[in-house]
């Protein structure tokens, strides 16, 4: 039976949506906080979602991350990574994602805890940008804020994610590498952890 086939692919996608839905609207149990886990998220990601654009430069693990141009909060521009030979933490959020929100004193206290020559802290905002002046007015954070607009070709698809989930954070090494991926909210305490290279 030739539709058979067909139907097992849709029941399998749809599998398999609903147990990253279910990850995403519920607390992510303590597999999906490994390295492990974050490795097989990304896989279902890159399986269930479509390609990025082909001529869309997109970084994997232990690779260059593209040169992204975006906008500050302040109109002017950002560029990442910065050639200064420190290591990022690039953090996608939006003002009105509520894990993005949850998580932010923990990206702010890590980012007070590196200082100057540690790990910089970059928050890149998928949200318009009244929208995000209004928010950090009420949370207000000392690490840098960029804009982007979200869609098929945002910067968080150039650094993997295909899911389009937020938040969603990497971390990139002093030479501009992408080491890690992560999908979800970190939890109190847990950056320290996931950031050591």
């Amino acid at each position: 039976m030739p539709g058979n086939g067909k139907v097992l692919a849709v029941a399998l996608a749809a599998a398999v949506l609903g147990v990253v839905a279910g990850v995403l609207v519920q607390r992510p149990g303590p597999l999906w906080r490994t390295e492990a886990g974050q490795r097989a998220l990304q896989a279902v990601g890159a399986a269930t979602q479509p390609a990025p654009p082909a001529d869309l430069p997109v970084a994997s693990r232990g690779e260059p991350i593209p040169l992204l141009r975006l906008r500050g909060l302040d109109g002017n521009v950002v560029e990442l990574p910065r050639n200064d030979g420190k290591p990022l933490l690039i953090n996608f959020w939006a003002s009105w994602c509520g894990p993005c929100i949850e998580e932010m004193p923990e990206l702010d206290r890590y980012a007070k805890a590196q200082g100057a020559d540690g790990t910089q802290v970059v928050g890149i905002a998928l949200d318009d940008a009244d929208a995000v002046r209004a928010f950090l007015q009420q949370v207000p954070v000392a690490y840098p804020i960029a804009l982007d607009t979200a869609g098929p070709r945002d910067s968080s698809v150039q650094l993997g994610n295909r899911n389009g989930v937020l938040p969603y954070s990497v971390l990139v090494d002093a030479d501009g590498r992408l080491l890690k991926q992560r999908l979800g909210p970190f939890a109190r305490g847990e950056i320290d952890g996931w950031a050591q290279r």
